[in-house]
């Protein structure tokens, strides 16, 4: 039992060891942006994952060029001023499965729920994470960019087309990675994510006009390429970076990337903070 001179101690106690005013939780903005540099962070102590954002990109426009680029446009040269627009999008939009990895390699290792039992906002770990995504995918796309001006590409439109394309590719590839983003809390292992989401892309990115022109192609295969969205990507970047762009194309990718956070966010999000 507590005795009154007890009970006369504890506001002394309370005194001696709280000197200071508790300091204030952290902000929805301040917390995912520190989520978001820890993501950062990881590429530093794993510089592999730098590969996905510098050698892969690298690869894919060295080798496409060099392949189609006699057979389809007469020289590389001529075909890379077709190529690159649609190589950038293909480049981005395939990493962005890493997010959904990342996430599941977080729940595997028990981090999910240590960053549920934080008194911060809930959805930062997964804001924190997108916006650590962002800046590999502006790794990955000046990366490409770079090495096309090397082999000859050359934007009529100048920097600021360069800059606008590069800004929609961002703003779809964030879009697309909340897909992964529940992906990753519904498989089991990182594998997974990277097996369930390339069965995806690979229809997504090739059935499109990243490499040939659609009216090629037979009229069933042309008319689902017409409703793809990266076709309409494509055909904006191509727009912003040689000009003409045409802003029903630009107006086609906000709304498909509006669609998308609107149904996948709240998903992803209500899954987040369901018991796993």
């Amino acid at each position: 039992m507590s005795t009154p001179a007890a009970g006369a101690a504890a506001p002394q106690l309370h005194r001696i060891f709280t000197k200071s005013q508790r300091p204030p939780g952290a902000s929805a903005v301040s917390a995912s942006i520190t989520l978001g540099w820890r993501a950062l962070l990881k590429i530093k102590h794993v510089p592999f994952q730098l590969f996905d954002v510098t050698a892969f990109p690298l690869m894919m426009t060295l080798m496409f060029t060099f392949l189609f680029g006699g057979a389809l446009a007469g020289s590389p040269r001529e075909y890379i001023q077709y190529l690159l627009p649609g190589i950038l999008v293909q480049a981005i939009v395939f990493i962005t499965v890493y997010t959904g990895v990342g996430l599941n390699t977080d729940i595997s290792k028990g981090l999910f729920d240590r960053f549920r039992s934080l008194p911060i906002w809930q959805p930062a770990p997964i804001v924190g994470a997108l916006l650590g995504d962002v800046l590999r995918y502006s790794i990955a796309a000046l990366m490409v960019i770079t090495l096309g001006v090397i082999l000859g590409f050359r934007p009529a439109a100048g920097i600021v087309g360069v800059l606008l394309a590069v800004a929609l590719v961002l703003v779809f590839a964030f879009s697309l990675s909340w897909i992964w983003i529940v992906v990753g809390m519904l498989v089991q292992t990182p594998e997974s994510v990277m097996t369930s989401s390339f069965l995806f892309l690979f229809p997504l990115t090739f059935a499109s006009n990243i490499f040939v022109d659609p009216a090629t192609m037979p009229g069933w295969l042309r008319t689902a390429v017409g409703f793809n969205p990266v076709t309409h990507l494509v055909d904006a970047s191509r727009g912003f970076m040689h000009g003409g762009v045409v802003a029903g194309d630009v107006l086609y990718v906000i709304a498909a990337s509006a669609v998308v956070v609107a149904i996948f966010a709240p998903l992803s999000l209500r899954m987040y903070r369901k018991e796993r």
